[in-house]
């Protein structure tokens, strides 16, 4: 893809996360997508992502920065929304999170294969406590 291309794809998968279109998602993902540190295949990815929105059904990400180089997207977002539902076994706090957010995904056909990133899940625990 060119750099414009991943553009205009990156914006489309922000739009999916902000939609909370879980089904939209899986078709952005590679199938057996690897991530740092973090279980692989979409399914896992889908999950989590679903157990998130659980906790906070208003979450929302915006794109600080964009950086595209070859097959590779470079971004720094900030995730937010209210902690009114169960995230990771913790009980509704009613408190606004934000968080910052770096990630590196490597596309392939127009899907993530690759991933890594900050440990958003750990960020948001952090906030909580």
């Amino acid at each position: 893809m060119e750099p414009w291309e991943t553009r205009d794809w990156f914006q489309e998968f922000l739009d999916v996360l902000n939609r909370h279109d879980l089904v939209a998602l899986r078709d952005l993902l590679s199938p057996d997508v690897r991530r740092a540190h973090l279980p692989a295949g979409a399914d896992a990815w889908v999950s989590e992502y679903a157990d998130l929105l659980r906790g906070f059904p208003d979450w929302q990400w915006r794109r600080i920065q964009l950086l595209v180089e070859d097959d590779r997207a470079a971004v720094h977002l900030r995730g937010s929304g209210a902690h009114t539902g169960i995230f990771d076994g913790l009980a509704p706090t009613r408190r606004r999170v934000s968080i910052a957010s770096f990630a590196m995904y490597r596309l392939a056909r127009g899907r993530i294969v690759e991933a890594s990133g900050t440990d958003d899940a750990g960020a948001i625990r952090t906030a909580l406590s």
